[in-house]
């Protein structure tokens, strides 16, 4: 069970980190404005994705937990993936004792997470608060919180990922220069981002929950994060006298290597200090205007290898120049008559929408929900009198329609699409033209005859809509947001689920996405295996590179 978890989350959670880097790396003004947290952050998640998903599918839970802590060690990249790795190392180790198919349980959840708090304030020599240390302590005092009123794991998870974004949200309380500058905490923002979408994997749904135990939900909680999120110029270099961020990985050549020691050298040598590892291996981190001294140093000691240097000046100095691009680009033209903006889950399912006239794709969907903030920031980008939103999910309406009454520039509306098939459909309808409420009219009565199904695997034990059970692993066949057909090959319960349907209700066109895992030779063999059992009907196929979601497609 814990095996099956961490492989399936961990991909999801590392793609929704990568996906904001660029935002993250804008929030970023502490402790030097680099610009850089975001990057780091994900090139570090990365490293642990790639080590985790090289190990053969039986991998016991002690292989991956050593991926994990391997992986995130030799792929930690600045002062933020540095501490992530921490964090995922004390994860890692707090999960070893447990077997392969061991649930989780809520009491187990807040011992992993208070292990994993512990690892990483260990690693950093001056603990500040309002940064992903405070995220990491509140998850873990939440967590103690959840166990002790006896709350189901499920729940636990829920009430953690509001605590992570209430956490980003009071960061600038406690570190004055996030207040001086108008934002967050970049890496607290980061790695909240990170735990969203894993409990999100984990539980199989969008992120917006019914909450029956907290009183915030992770909605209220982003959108009181987002209100504290105003990006300004940052000009000056106060963050650090030093100027450039050095890291390398290190192999000890002694024994008898003093970790201490060689720690209070790069302290004297700079700040950020890191030096994490356990003999002989080590990854080293430092601030510092020396780094040809600290690599000669350490070249006594061991070997290096895996060396980056960055210039923080030039760095903060290309910041700057982004945030202020991206505010110009608002002011230098005219407002459009009327814009688009859509969310979509995948790259291809983002390509035809921009093709069909979309201004401003918003990444989400399943596991991964844009909060109102993200969709509110697409609309100001839209740059449009009026604009119309589909949120193609029904989980993300609410947040869709939220940032449409919090928008003050421009007049929005949002068109209740479902699946991004029913953007589509309602995209073709577009005259832009003709007044904005023609418009929303038209595309609403597009998407009313549009039908859904969707091909997915279980993550957990659950049941179909007839009660006829579901196990971990099985492939679920999805009609209108109805589990109908379950069996163990994606090619053949999506023939099923198709016939099933065109049997209720025939329909003259069918357009199928094949999603990220599904290679161009099984889509072509799956299109045909539609034609032959089901002549009648046109198919209209595209990649739309959606993750969990193998194949979608709609009737109409």
């Amino acid at each position: 069970m814990i095996v099956t978890v961490l492989r399936h989350c961990l991909p999801i959670a590392a793609q929704a980190v990568a996906d904001r880097a660029d935002e993250i790396n804008k929030l970023n003004v502490f402790p030097v404005p680099d610009g850089d947290t975001g990057t780091n952050m994900s090139l570090t998640l990365q490293t642990v994705v790639k080590e985790v998903e090289a190990l053969p599918a039986d991998a016991d839970l002690q292989a991956v937990a050593k991926a994990v802590t391997h992986g995130s060690l030799m792929g930690a990249r600045g002062n933020s993936g540095v501490i992530t790795s921490q964090i995922l190392r004390g994860v890692a180790e707090g999960l070893v004792d447990y077997g392969k198919d061991d649930p989780i349980t809520t009491g187990q959840l807040f011992k992993v997470l208070r292990h994993a708090k512990h690892v990483a304030f260990r690693a950093v020599r001056k603990p500040v608060q309002g940064t992903i240390l405070t995220v990491i302590e509140d998850l873990s005092y939440k967590a103690e919180a959840c166990a002790k009123s006896k709350m189901t794991l499920d729940e636990a998870l829920e009430a953690i990922v509001t605590q992570a974004y209430e956490s980003v949200a009071r960061t600038p309380d406690l570190l004055p220069v996030l207040k001086e500058n108008g934002v967050v905490d970049s890496g607290a923002f980061g790695f909240a981002v990170f735990v969203e979408a894993f409990v999100n994997a984990y539980l199989g749904h969008d992120g917006t929950v019914d909450f029956k135990t907290t009183v915030a939900s992770p909605d209220d909680a982003k959108q009181k994060a987002a209100a504290k999120v105003a990006i300004e110029l940052n000009d000056d270099w106060e963050g650090s006298e030093y100027r450039y961020c050095t890291e390398f990985l290190f192999k000890a050549l002694d024994a008898d290597f003093d970790e201490a020691a060689n720690l209070e050298y790069l302290a004297s040598m700079g700040d950020c200090e890191l030096l994490v590892g356990s003999n002989p291996d080590y990854k080293i981190h430092v601030h510092t205007n020396e780094p040809n001294k600290v690599l000669g140093h350490m070249l006594e000691q061991g070997q290096i290898y895996e060396v980056f240097i960055h210039n923080m000046d030039m760095e903060a100095q290309d910041r700057t120049a982004a945030i202020a691009e991206d505010q110009a680009a608002g002011k230098s033209e005219p407002k459009k008559a009327l814009g688009f903006v859509a969310v979509a889950a995948g790259s291809g399912q983002a390509e035809i929408l921009r093709s069909l006239g979309v201004d401003v794709v918003v990444q989400g969907g399943q596991t991964m929900n844009p909060s109102t903030a993200d969709i509110l920031a697409a609309i100001e980008k839209a740059h449009a009198r009026q604009v119309i939103v589909l949120p193609d999910n029904s989980n993300i309406r609410m947040a869709a329609e939220a940032a449409a009454s919090a928008c003050e520039d421009s007049e929005v509306a949002v068109v209740p699409t479902r699946t991004v098939l029913q953007g589509f459909a309602a995209m073709f309808v577009v005259e832009t033209d003709l007044p904005m409420a023609d418009n929303v009219a038209a595309m609403t009565e597009a998407i009313a005859g549009i039908r859904d199904g969707e091909v997915t695997s279980a993550v957990r034990d659950s049941q179909a809509a007839d009660g006829s059970p579901i196990k971990a692993g099985d492939v679920m066949g999805i009609q209108d947001d109805a589990i109908t057909v379950v069996g163990s090959d994606v090619m053949d319960v999506c023939v099923d689920l198709l016939v099933r349907m065109q049997t209720e209700e025939e329909a003259d066109t069918c357009t199928i996405l094949a999603g990220e895992d599904m290679t161009d030779e099984d889509f072509e063999a799956l299109c045909e295996r539609i034609e032959d059992r089901l002549p009648d009907l046109e198919l209209d196929p595209h990649r739309g590179e959606q993750s969990l979601y193998p194949v979608v497609f709609s009737l109409e």
